[in-house]
């Protein structure tokens, strides 16, 4: 789906396979791939990229919101390709931690930077990157000015948030980070699930419905 020439969602609609939203942001000279989901689910997202005439050779940089398989296991796709891999240090601790007791292979994950709440530039493409946790605890959200764009994982949905009983989840932290990104300048609010949230106005009233609904229960 293209909600700008420069953005692209690669929205996950199946009612019987949880898989995460993937989000493609392109600049003259680069491409950054945004949570490319789990591995065997990873064919809808090629799909998409080679109506834009792009592969997974084309993508300079991936980064994962958050560590959760659903978001970062078609990482290990890339292993031997160009492109980079990054997410929080915090959230790759927990990875580390995890790791013995699920006994998986980190090779394939391993990152080659870690994001830091600040600016972001690959190339010609600037994001700004915040430390969002509360789903997990190094997760962070996206904010690309250009194209008012907001990436928010699993912190904030359409109606809906993350949920904050899975290891390194707090409630205080999520309202806290919620109430963060609320302030910002978005035209889109892209999530890890569900539907775009686009207009300014709806991304306004999606937090206030968010917090009013939910925020007493968490």
């Amino acid at each position: 789906m293209e909600l700008t020439p420069n953005l692209h969602a690669f929205l996950w609609t199946s009612p019987s396979a949880n898989n995460c939203n993937t989000y493609l942001l392109r600049s003259l000279d680069k491409n950054i791939l945004i949570d490319p989901g789990h591995a065997p689910f990873f064919d809808h997202v090629e799909r998409d990229l080679r109506r834009l005439d792009l592969s997974t050779e084309d993508i300079d940089l991936v980064i994962c919101t958050h560590a959760h398989p659903d978001h970062m296991e078609a990482v290990r796709l890339f292993d031997t390709g160009p492109a980079l891999f990054a997410l929080h240090e915090a959230e790759w601790q927990l990875v580390e931690d995890m790791a013995p007791h699920l006994n998986v292979d980190l090779g394939p994950f391993t990152p080659d930077f870690f994001l830091k709440e600040g600016e972001l530039t690959v190339g010609d493409l600037a994001l700004e990157v915040y430390h969002t946790p509360g789903h997990s605890p190094g997760g962070v959200s996206l904010y690309w000015p250009t194209e008012s764009a907001l990436v928010t994982g699993d912190l904030i949905f359409n109606g809906g948030l993350g949920r904050t009983d899975l290891p390194g989840g707090s409630g205080e932290q999520l309202k806290e980070s919620i109430r963060r990104m609320a302030v910002l300048d978005a035209e889109w609010m892209l999530s890890g699930h569900g539907a775009v949230v686009s207009g300014a106005d709806a991304v306004k009233a999606n937090f206030r419905q968010v917090e009013q609904t939910y925020f007493s229960f968490i």
